[in-house]
């Protein structure tokens, strides 16, 4: 039964994902003409119609938002990374931070509305195989997190975990970024199931999937703190949050006394 409603939705859902594309990507160019502040919220828009599309495959989006955590904020936001679903489900939770994304460069070309967005809604597009060049961009993202232009949005791991595992953090990016905003807080989010999302594919997208997302809680920083030991929490707090999860038992305590908003 859950094979047939994963095909019946998803022939709903393709035509409906690819059309949420094409009238985005015509509305961010037009948006543009106005400048980039105005492209930005469009993108944003067009981030929350996608987490949308995917409810029309049965997916449920689980949200728990830490104490401490506040929309808008300018953050680090350091998250792993299951899927390519990840980038909207952020965005659209994040909407009103701007968050800007670490990407690689060829996501900059021919994906319709993602790629024109990549390419022009100031996000960072950088070619792996040259690393001065790339931090040199990263930097530059994170001053302008600095200056309180944006949140800056990393996934350290630097490839998408097939099965949810986290990886081993690639450290430099993230590092650089941390020295560049040496006063924006950083914000761990830890994403779960989005992987099973998109393991065949489109075809078929399963059904039913359950997605998790925790937000928080942000970390302050302080002059002179050891960075190294700062991103060693962050991923410790991260695989912890993950083992809570893949015990069965959610996460409690007093930080999370506030989260929890639920979504379909």
């Amino acid at each position: 039964m859950d094979r047939v409603r994963s095909w019946a939705g998803t022939i709903v859902f393709l035509p409906v994902f690819a059309l949420i594309l094409l009238v985005f990507d015509v509305a961010q160019r037009c948006a543009r003409l106005f400048g980039q502040r105005p492209q930005e919220y469009v993108a944003g828009a067009l981030q929350v119609a996608l987490v949308w599309a995917f409810h029309l495959c049965g997916m449920r989006l689980a949200v728990e938002r830490a104490s401490g955590f506040e929309p808008g904020g300018r953050y680090i936001v350091v998250s792993n990374h299951q899927s390519m679903f990840d980038i909207p489900i952020l965005g659209s939770l994040l909407f009103a931070s701007f968050p800007k994304y670490i990407s690689k460069r060829s996501l900059g070309r021919w994906i319709p509305s993602i790629s024109y967005n990549l390419r022009r809604g100031g996000h960072v597009l950088i070619d792996r195989s040259d690393a001065p060049g790339a931090l040199a961009a990263i930097r530059e993202l994170g001053a302008r997190v600095r200056a309180g232009r944006a949140a800056a949005v990393i996934f350290p791991e630097g490839t998408r975990a097939r099965r949810g595992e986290l990886g081993k953090f690639k450290r430099a990016g993230t590092l650089a970024l941390f020295e560049e905003a040496p006063a924006a807080p950083v914000l761990p989010v830890v994403i779960d199931e989005s992987w099973r999302l998109l393991r065949h594919g489109f075809f078929p997208v399963p059904w039913g999937v359950r997605v998790y997302v925790r937000l928080g809680p942000p970390i302050a920083r302080r002059p002179g703190e050891d960075l190294e030991a700062l991103l060693d929490r962050v991923h410790d707090e991260m695989a912890a949050t993950l083992a809570r999860r893949r015990g069965g038992s959610e996460a409690s305590g007093a930080d999370d006394a506030a989260a929890a908003a639920r979504f379909g």
